[in-house]
């Protein structure tokens, strides 16, 4: 199955998911950051981080993250282009669907989270500065 095949599997689970937190979000932008290339654009790759800046660091829900996307699309803005790591971590989408529907999996998706934005950790500075200017979390 390809990474897009995957993706396709575990939004769906996500997406009929009953939790009001919204946890599609999370996979979202942990995928596009996993995944992104030289071709990715950097807006995708910001709010993607931004997203787990939002959720790993600040407890953001899913929808909540959502909310902040829609005001940081309120806002014009330039993006430098962010370096892309070389690594992209050790665990994946692969390793999430390998799990349990439920508890099990949810529990897998925020693992990979914390794993994706682990590997970007040279470029959270300008990312949490973006956030937090726009969003007013300082």
């Amino acid at each position: 199955m390809t990474d897009q095949e995957m993706y396709h599997e575990l939004a769906y689970y996500t997406l009929s998911h009953p939790d009001p937190r919204f946890i599609h979000q999370h996979v979202v932008d942990a995928f596009t950051a996993q995944t992104a290339t030289p071709e990715t654009k950097s807006i995708a790759i910001y709010y993607a981080l931004v997203g787990l800046y939002l959720f790993i660091e600040k407890s953001y829900t899913g929808k909540e993250v959502q909310m902040a996307h829609i005001k940081l699309s309120n806002t014009p803005k330039v993006f430098e282009a962010l370096g892309l790591p070389d690594y992209r971590g050790d665990f994946s989408i692969q390793d999430v669907l390998k799990r349990t529907a439920g508890k099990d999996r949810d529990d897998a998706i925020h693992k990979w989270c914390v794993s994706v934005w682990d590997i970007y950790k040279n470029q959270r500075t300008p990312v949490k500065e973006f956030a937090d200017r726009i969003l007013f979390l300082n």
